[in-house]
C-alpha cells in the first residue's frame, strides 16, 4: 500500500512538472513575442523621429521612381539640330522642314561659321550642312554630299539620331526625284508582335524595375542604420542589460524595417507606377508584395550583417556601395542574365535579388501565378534563412564583445 501510494505520488509529481514546463514554455514564447513586438515599435518610433530617413523613404519611392522612368528617354526625343543651308533651294527647304517635334526640335538655321562653335558649346546635337548647288547637282546626275556632324558625347541620342537623320534625308531626296516615296519590299517580311508592352513604352519597364531596386536599397539602409544608430546613441548598452536576446533584437528590426519598406512599395506601385506612369499591371499585386516580404527578410538580415562590420554611418555607406551596385546591376533588372558571363550568372544565384527580379517580372509583366514562380520563392526563402543565420551569429558575437 505504501509503494502504491508512493508510485501515485511520483506520477502526480511528474505530471505537475510536465505541466509546469509546458506552461513555462508558453509564457516564455509569449514573452519573447511581446519583446519582439515592443522592440519593433521602438524602431518605428525611431524612424518617425528621424526626418532625414523619412525624407529618404519618400524620395526613394516617389520622385526617384518617376525620374528614373521618364527623365532619360531611350528613343529619340526633342533632339537639338542645326542646319547650314547654303543651297537655298526647294529641296533644301523640304529637307529642313522634315525635322519636327517630338523627335527633333525645330531646326535652327545657322551659318557655316556658327557650326563648330555651336557644337563645341553643346547647343545642338546634330549639325546638317547642305552644300551650294545641291539640288542642281542632284538633278544633273552627279552625287553631291551632305555633311552630318554629330555630338557623340550625347550617347542616348547620337546613335539613334544619326540613323534617323539619314533616313529622313534619303526619303526627302527620293520623293523629290521620283515624285513619290516608295520603299523596297524586303525578301522576308517579319511580323512583329510585342507581348506585354506592345507600344514599347520605356517607363512601363523602368518604373517597376526601379521599385525593385529601391526595395533592395532602402531595406539595406534602414536595417543597417537602425543598428548603427543604437551604437552611436549608446542605446545598445541599454538593450544588453534588458531581459532580451540577440534573436529578439534582430527579429524586431527585421519586421519593423520590412513593414516600412513594404508599405512604401505598395504605395509606390499603386500611386506612382499605376497612377502617374499609367503602367498596366498584369498579375497579382498581393503576390508581388508577398514576394517582397520574403526578399526583405534577406535584405534586412544583410543590412544588419553589414552594420556589424561598421562602427559609423560613413563606414556602413562604403560597405553598402560595394554590395548594392552588384546587386542592382547583375540581378537581371537592367541587363538580361543570359547576356552575362556564366561565372557571374552562377554567383548571382546566391543573391536574393536575382530571384526577386525574376519573380517580379513574371508577376507584374506576364501575370504569372504562384504555380510558376514557386521555385523563386523557395530560393528566396532558403537564401533568407542562410543570411539570417549568418547575421544572427555575427550579431551575437558583436554583442558578446560589447558586454
Amino acid at each position: 500500500m505504501n509503494e502504491r501510494t508512493a508510485l501515485t505520488a511520483s506520477f502526480a509529481a511528474s505530471g505537475r512538472s510536465a505541466g509546469d514546463a509546458l506552461h513555462a514554455g508558453r509564457r516564455t514564447g509569449a514573452r519573447r513575442l511581446a519583446n519582439i513586438y515592443r522592440l519593433g515599435v521602438k524602431e518605428l518610433w525611431s524612424i518617425a523621429r528621424d526626418p532625414m530617413l523619412i525624407l529618404l523613404i519618400i524620395y526613394a519611392f516617389t520622385l526617384s521612381i518617376y525620374t528614373a522612368a521618364t527623365a532619360v528617354p531611350e528613343t529619340l526625343h526633342k533632339a537639338a539640330i542645326a542646319i547650314v543651308d547654303e543651297d537655298h533651294s526647294p529641296l533644301s527647304n523640304r529637307i529642313a522642314s522634315a525635322f519636327y517635334p517630338p523627335y527633333f526640335q525645330r531646326p535652327r538655321m545657322i551659318s557655316l561659321s556658327e557650326l563648330d562653335p555651336g557644337m563645341d558649346e553643346g547647343e545642338f546635337t546634330f549639325g546638317l550642312v547642305i552644300p551650294p548647288d545641291f539640288q542642281r547637282d542632284l538633278l544633273a546626275g552627279r552625287a553631291p554630299e551632305i555633311q552630318l556632324n554629330v555630338d557623340a558625347t550625347r550617347m542616348s541620342q547620337a546613335f539613334v539620331g544619326s540613323g534617323a537623320v539619314q533616313q529622313i534625308v534619303n526619303g526627302e531626296v527620293t520623293e523629290f526625284l521620283q515624285g513619290y516615296r516608295r520603299s523596297t519590299a524586303p525578301p522576308v517580311d517579319l511580323a512583329l508582335r510585342m507581348r506585354f508592352n506592345p507600344t514599347l513604352e520605356r517607363p512601363w519597364f523602368l518604373g517597376v524595375m526601379t521599385i525593385i531596386d529601391r526595395v533592395t536599397l532602402v531595406s539595406l539602409i534602414l536595417a543597417g542604420a537602425a543598428l548603427i544608430r543604437e551604437r552611436e546613441r549608446g542605446t545598445i548598452e541599454h538593450l544588453l542589460v534588458m531581459p532580451v536576446t540577440p534573436f529578439e533584437i534582430m527579429v524586431s528590426k527585421i519586421w519593423s524595417m520590412g513593414l516600412v519598406t513594404i508599405a512604401a512599395t505598395a504605395f509606390s506601385l499603386v500611386t506612382v507606377v499605376e497612377g502617374i506612369l499609367d503602367t498596366p499591371i498584369q498579375g497579382s499585386r498581393l503576390l508581388f508584395l508577398f514576394t517582397g516580404v520574403l526578399t526583405l527578410a534577406s535584405m534586412t538580415s544583410m543590412g544588419i550583417l553589414l552594420a556589424t562590420f561598421s562602427r559609423t554611418m560613413p563606414q556602413f555607406a562604403l560597405l553598402l556601395m560595394l554590395v548594392i551596385v552588384p546587386l542592382q546591376l547583375l540581378s537581371g533588372g537592367l541587363t538580361p542574365r543570359e547576356s552575362m558571363p556564366e561565372l557571374v550568372r552562377n554567383v548571382m544565384l546566391l543573391a536574393p535579388t536575382t530571384h526577386y527580379v525574376s519573380a517580379s517580372q513574371a508577376i507584374l509583366y506576364r501575370g504569372a501565378g504562384i504555380d510558376i514562380i514557386w521555385p523563386q520563392l523557395v530560393a528566396i526563402t532558403a537564401i533568407g534563412a542562410a543570411f539570417f543565420w549568418i547575421a544572427h551569429a555575427r550579431f551575437r558575437s558583436t554583442l558578446a564583445m560589447m558586454a
